[in-house]
């Protein structure tokens, strides 16, 4: 793969991964808006939410790839794992207000992921 398919793989990751956030932050913000709940349980609803959104678009255009269970597995094992890190390290950082914790958690995640299913979720199998 040449170096010009990486950097129009990383920028249709991004564009994705921007996506995938904005539909991450407008649900867990929705859901601590109506339902008043925690940022761990709003979080996990907007992590399963975006999740799905990712996993095909990430599947289809960014790493051009075929629906696979183990694929989906490894996708579900990376997101979800990252999205605990995440939470986890952000506590870390006294953030009282619901809003900006849940932005540093979606913040903290395309760090990490993008590397992970390039060299393992979407190797071939």
């Amino acid at each position: 793969m040449s170096i010009k398919s990486h950097i129009v793989q990383l920028a249709k990751y991004g564009f994705f991964g921007v996506i995938a956030t904005l539909v991450h932050l407008l649900t867990a913000w929705v859901i601590i808006y109506l339902f008043s709940a925690s940022v761990f349980v709003s979080n996990l609803f907007a992590f399963l939410t975006a999740f799905i959104f990712s996993y095909i678009f990430q599947t289809l255009y960014v790493f051009e790839s075929t629906f696979h269970i183990k694929k989906f597995l490894k996708f579900f094992c990376v997101q979800f794992g990252t999205f605990l890190f995440a939470y986890f390290t952000s506590d870390i950082f006294p953030i009282q207000n619901s809003y900006l914790h849940t932005l540093v958690i979606v913040a903290i995640m395309p760090l990490i992921t993008f590397v992970i299913h390039k060299f393992w979720t979407f190797k071939e199998i």
